[in-house]
């Protein structure tokens, strides 16, 4: 008897993870179904290539309207599709931005993985059918807690984001204990690509560059210079998310390179490529762009993931900001 093709949902396809990660499955044979937030204007960018694939669109990917902040539309994608694995990817996932919208954000980062998760459960007493559950989590919620960081470090978020986040992480883990429900949280440190979204710093850096390279603008603005993070490379990430979902016993798993740098250095070397010149002669501080509480340092130590899941960092931080900084010259350039 041959096996069947197995079936995946995943929130946020639409975003760089998303992406990412549907390009993946569907590479693994998968039969991938996304869920898409209805808006006035298509914000699909990211997936516009799959989604113009007559050989993929309709035969191995299809797409949903639905929202995490509509339980009714969660359930409902659940008992249509029936897929064998989740990926909740979906959030506003913005820090600076959750300090200005914070209920929304924590109606969706947070409240939202609780919807879907009792979706399953009701899903798998009704059907019999077992759903592997995969929660984004973010190093976000370690917060003030001192590096290097990893899945036994105290959380101390230092936004609402970094507060919905812990809240989504520890519904997954009770729904795991509680109910049985094979939920897995991929506490990922920061992840960037050309697909990042355009209001987060490494990719309004690259961009940035690329319209002063064009001459379209003369200066770039940042807040702050000194923030340390762990930088990675987005679809390496995605791997790992699903090397979670392959193993026999659900867990956490905190990914990251244990390498950090600051936004400075990212600066720096996003010049360097781009052949500006001193960088210092284009960038201004805005005072506008500082967070009300600042998470200075996030470094992980991945070690359980390189032991138990086999999964390394292969992109160098040097070589993440040059892929970056080449894709949005030549995008401009278009």
């Amino acid at each position: 008897m041959m096996n069947r093709q197995k079936i995946a949902l995943i929130t946020g396809i639409t975003g760089q993870d998303g992406s990412y990660l549907a390009e993946l499955l569907l590479k693994k044979g998968y039969v991938v179904h996304g869920l898409v937030r209805r808006s006035s204007t298509m914000n699909r960018d990211r997936i516009k290539h799959l989604h113009d694939d007559p050989k993929t669109y309709g035969k191995k990917l299809f797409f949903h309207y639905g929202d995490l902040a509509d339980e009714s539309s969660i359930r409902e994608i659940i008992y249509k599709t029936r897929p064998d694995e989740i990926y909740n990817l979906a959030a506003q996932s913005h820090v600076k931005i959750s300090f200005d919208i914070p209920e929304y954000t924590a109606d969706i980062t947070g409240k939202g993985v609780l919807a879907i998760l009792e979706a399953i459960r009701d899903f798998q007493t009704e059907t019999g059918r077992k759903v592997k559950f995969y929660q984004a989590s973010s190093s976000e919620m370690f917060g003030a807690s001192p590096p290097p960081q990893d899945e036994n470090t105290k959380f101390s978020p230092q936004s609402p984001y970094g507060i919905a986040k812990v809240f989504a992480h520890n519904t997954a883990k009770l729904y795991r204990e509680a109910y049985g429900i094979f939920a897995v949280n991929g506490i990922l440190f920061n992840h960037e690509s050309p697909r990042r979204g355009e209001n987060f710093v490494t990719r309004k850096i690259t961009i940035g560059i690329a319209r002063i390279k064009a001459g379209l603008d003369k200066k770039l603005y940042l807040g702050n210079l000194d923030a340390k993070r762990d930088w990675g490379y987005a679809p390496e990430y995605m791997e790992a998310a699903w090397l979670m979902m392959q193993k026999p016993k659900p867990d956490d798993y905190v990914i990251g390179t244990g390498e950090t740098h600051t936004v400075r250095e990212f600066v720096e070397l996003a010049f360097k490529e781009a052949d500006l010149g001193d960088w210092k002669k284009y960038v201004e501080i805005d005072p506008q762009y500082y967070r009300p509480a600042e998470v200075n340092i996030l470094v992980a130590d991945a070690r359980k993931a390189k032991k138990i899941l086999k999964w390394q960092p292969k992109t160098k931080f040097k070589d993440l900001v040059k892929i970056m900084v080449r894709a949005d010259i030549n995008e401009i350039k278009k």
